[in-house]
């Protein structure tokens, strides 16, 4: 194992769980900061673009720094999203549990599962598109 391989093998678990972080906090934020605004879709558009750098960041980050093969890399990029994904869906069960006085509707609790999985899976694909066309250009 070369001393890249072995930074690759510390660093990209911490940077796929830093990138989730991302995720859930612009989500419940930007979600918060809408729910007040005079214009919403502003904000939700915004959350959009944040999290779309977000992964861009995180998918070149990955390509350049922690080099791998382009489905490690996708791999790594969307497990970040799916992990955003859920710490998001915990937090809307939360909030529903604190806000409708223990009652949270059972059908929420599904998007612990769905959310990671309707995320996820669309991001690994463009993070392999993503991956392979950076793999054609070099590093």
């Amino acid at each position: 194992m070369t001393d890249m391989d072995a930074l690759a093998s510390r660093w990209w678990l911490r940077i796929a769980v830093l990138a989730a972080i991302v995720y859930a906090v612009v989500g419940i934020a930007f979600a918060a900061f809408a729910k007040f605004s005079q214009m919403p879709a502003a904000w939700r558009l915004a959350a959009w673009l944040v999290s779309a750098a977000t992964f861009a960041v995180h998918i070149g980050y990955e390509h350049f720094r922690l080099p791998s093969s382009p489905p490690r890399e996708a791999w790594h990029a969307a497990l970040a999203v799916a992990l955003g994904a859920f710490a998001l869906a915990v937090w809307i069960n939360v909030h529903a549990y604190w806000t409708e006085a223990g009652h949270p509707r059972p059908l929420m609790l599904l998007g612990l599962v769905l959310f990671p999985l309707v995320t996820g899976a669309p991001a690994f694909l463009v993070a392999l598109a993503a991956t392979a066309v950076l793999a054609r250009t070099g590093r």
